[in-house]
């Protein structure tokens, strides 16, 4: 079994306001709000924050010196993980960040810092984002020092409700979050990957969808295929996990497509209801 250190696993969200679409990458126009949320063991430890600092300026094209900047506590987190990992961090855990770019109007893409973040893919970002119906925007997640990243999902869901005053229904998000965690435990009790488990849910997703099934048993069959014709050896109990997770997200595809839809509009009406220095009260 391999284990994978949880190793402060919280939310520094940073929000950028303008997208080059053309090559992913960040620009710092005059119009562009920004604003970079650390948390606080980064915030007060001047190595990890020049890290942090280094990494957006490098990757993201931002000029540190017209970014707005907050600081997440523990406890804020905590309010956070209980839905994930059922995990209590102290002050000095909170290193993983995620920056958010809302007003990208193509299609949600993903870039995970693989050098820090151990556990959670851009395919599993992705995948759980698209449950919950966001599937536009540009999200990086980073991290000072080793992270796995997980409760990273939950702090860029309340970033997309918060800006666009659209509140992802409470099924939908537990969906996503259980979906997060259900492929990270599959990863510590297996030998597979996390690309080949976010690969697998992916693809079980999509014929899931396809066939329009709630029926657990089927969903479970189409799990252990799909495992064995990818070379991904799975306990039952792992296959059962997955299967489960998987059906929580197909029960709530109406709600979040509901969601996308309001998401969609939102930004198609070019931000209406935005208030992106508010975004972090969660």
């Amino acid at each position: 079994m391999r284990k994978l250190a949880i190793g402060g696993i919280v939310i520094i969200l940073v929000v950028i306001g303008a997208f080059a679409a053309s090559d992913n990458v960040l620009t710092n126009n005059n119009d562009t709000t920004m604003v970079i949320t650390y948390g606080e063991t980064t915030y007060n430890n001047q190595q990890y924050k020049s890290i942090v600092d280094d990494y957006f300026s490098q990757n993201a094209n931002v000029i540190l010196e017209n970014v707005t900047t907050e600081v997440i506590t523990a406890n804020e987190v905590n309010q956070i993980s209980q839905g994930i990992s059922n995990k209590t961090y102290d002050s000095n855990q909170i290193f993983s960040s995620a920056l958010v770019d809302l007003n990208g109007t193509g299609n949600l893409t993903v870039n995970v810092d693989t050098s820090k973040i151990t556990l959670v893919t851009e395919e599993m970002y992705a995948s759980a984002l698209n449950s919950t119906g966001i599937n536009q925007g540009y999200v990086v997640v980073t991290s000072p020092i080793s992270a796995t990243g997980e409760s990273a999902l939950a702090g860029i869901m309340s970033c997309y409700e918060e800006a666009t005053n659209k509140h992802i229904p409470d099924e939908v998000k537990k969906a996503a979050n259980d979906e997060i965690y259900a492929q990270s435990e599959v990863v510590n009790s297996s030998n597979a990957s996390p690309h080949q488990i976010s690969g697998l849910v992916s693809e079980v997703k999509e014929e899931v969808a396809q066939n329009n099934t709630t029926d657990i048993g089927a969903i479970a069959d189409a799990v252990e295929q799909t495992a064995s014709n990818n070379g991904i050896e799975l306990s039952q109990a792992d296959i059962d996990k997955l299967a489960e997770a998987i059906l929580q997200t197909q029960s709530v595809k109406d709600q979040a497509n509901d969601y996308k839809n309001q998401v969609t509009n939102v930004i198609n009406n070019g931000g209406n209801g935005f208030n992106i220095f508010n975004i972090f009260n969660f």
